[in-house]
C-alpha cells in the first residue's frame, strides 16, 4: 500500500477557456484525488480559475503550481491566499516560483535579479502575514516594508492584515529547478514543485533534498497518456520538452535545458536548441530521446503504468499530479494508485 497522493493538474489556459475543468475536478474529488492545480504564465491567472473550481467542489485541496512571485506583491499574495483558504475551508496550498528572466522582464516589467533572495524575502513577508503575530516589516533589499525609498511620502507604517487568517501554517511550496532553488525550498517552504522529474534519475535532486523535512511534500506533475502505442503517445511530450528545451529562455541562459543537461542529456539539449531557434520545431521535437520523454511521463498500456508506478513508489515524491485528458483516465490512475 503507497502513501503516495494523486493530484490534478489543470494547467494554465491556451488561446480560449477550457470547457471540462470543473467537471474533472469534480470527478477528481469523488475518485479520492488530494488536489487540483491550476497555473499562470502570460494569459490566464492562477487564483481566478481556483477560485471557482474551489466553489464547485468540497473536499479536494486547492493548489497553485504556480503564481509567479513579479506578478504580485508579497503582502497582495499573502491577501490573496488568506482569502481562498477562508473560501475553502482550509483547502488552499500556495505554490509559488520565479518564472523566467523573459515573463518577469518582458511581461511584468521586473528586474529578474537575485532570484533567490527575492524568493526567500517573498515567503519571510507571507509567513508573517498569515501568522499575524505583529505587523509586518521587512527591511531587505527588494520588498522593504514600509517603502521609504524614493517617491515615498514617510507616511507608510507596519500593517496587520484585518482579517484574521485561517492557517497560519497554510502550506507554501516552491516550483524550483536549479540546485540552490531546490535547496532553498528545503528550507524554508513545506514542499517543492518539480518541472521535471526522472524517478530514474534522483541523484539529480538528492544533495539539493538532503536537508529537507520529514513532512516535506514533493509533488511532482506527470502527463497521462494510456496507450498500446507508446512511441506515438510520445510525441506530444517530445513536443513540450522541445518548446522547453528549445525556446522557453534565451540561448544562453535557459532553465529547462540546464536541468534537462544536469539529467544525462546535455547533448540532446544542445541539439534541441539548435533545431529550434532555427525555427525546426518538428525536427527539434523529434530529436528528443524517447528515453526522456518517457522517464518524466506516464505513457503506455495499464501493466506498463502500473509498473512504472511501482517506481515512483521509491522516490521522495510524494503527490504525482496528472495531467489526464478524459475522465476515463482519471478513473484509470485512481484504480491503479489509490486501491493498491
Amino acid at each position: 500500500m503507497t502513501d503516495m497522493k494523486l493530484g490534478l493538474s489543470l494547467g494554465y489556459w491556451g488561446s480560449n477557456p477550457p470547457t471540462q475543468h470543473i467537471q474533472m475536478a469534480q470527478q477528481a474529488e469523488q475518485l479520492g484525488y488530494d488536489s487540483v492545480w491550476t497555473a499562470e504564465a502570460y494569459g490566464s491567472d492562477a487564483l481566478t480559475p481556483l477560485a471557482w473550481i474551489g466553489a464547485q467542489t468540497s473536499r479536494i485541496r486547492l493548489g497553485t503550481g504556480i503564481c509567479q512571485i513579479s506578478a504580485r506583491t508579497p503582502t497582495a499574495m499573502a491577501m490573496a491566499a488568506l482569502t481562498m483558504d477562508h473560501l475553502s475551508n482550509g483547502r488552499m496550498i500556495l505554490g509559488l516560483g520565479v518564472s523566467g528572466p523573459q515573463v518577469v522582464e518582458g511581461w511584468y516589467g521586473a528586474p529578474f535579479s537575485k532570484p533567490l533572495a527575492r524568493t526567500r524575502e517573498y515567503i519571510s513577508i507571507i509567513r508573517q502575514v498569515l501568522a499575524r503575530e505583529e505587523p509586518v516589516a521587512n527591511d531587505g533589499e527588494h520588498y522593504p516594508l514600509p517603502f521609504t525609498g524614493e517617491g515615498s511620502w514617510g507616511l507608510g507604517k507596519p500593517l496587520k492584515p484585518i482579517t484574521h487568517p485561517l492557517r497560519a501554517d497554510l502550506p507554501i511550496m516552491m516550483g524550483a529547478e536549479g540546485p540552490k532553488n531546490v535547496a532553498l525550498a528545503a528550507e524554508i517552504a513545506d514542499g517543492w514543485l518539480p518541472l521535471y522529474y526522472s524517478p530514474f534519475r534522483q541523484e539529480v535532486y538528492s544533495a539539493s533534498l538532503s536537508n529537507a523535512k520529514a513532512d516535506f511534500e514533493v509533488t511532482q506533475g506527470v502527463v497521462v497518456n494510456i496507450t498500446d502505442d507508446v512511441e506515438a503517445g510520445l510525441i506530444p511530450i517530445k513536443h513540450m520538452l522541445a518548446l522547453y528545451v528549445g525556446g522557453m529562455g534565451a540561448k544562453d541562459r535557459n532553465f529547462h535545458k540546464e536541468l534537462v543537461s544536469r539529467m544525462g542529456f546535455e547533448a540532446d539539449a544542445e541539439k534541441i536548441q539548435a533545431l529550434y531557434l532555427a525555427g525546426k520545431k518538428q525536427e527539434a521535437a523529434e530529436a528528443v530521446p524517447s528515453a526522456l520523454a518517457d522517464e518524466i511521463s506516464l505513457v503506455g498500456p495499464v501493466e506498463k503504468i502500473r509498473e512504472r508506478l511501482q517506481v515512483w513508489d521509491e522516490t521522495p515524491v510524494t503527490s504525482l499530479n496528472v495531467s489526464a485528458r478524459s475522465v476515463i483516465e482519471l478513473q484509470t490512475l485512481a484504480d491503479l494508485m489509490l486501491d493498491r
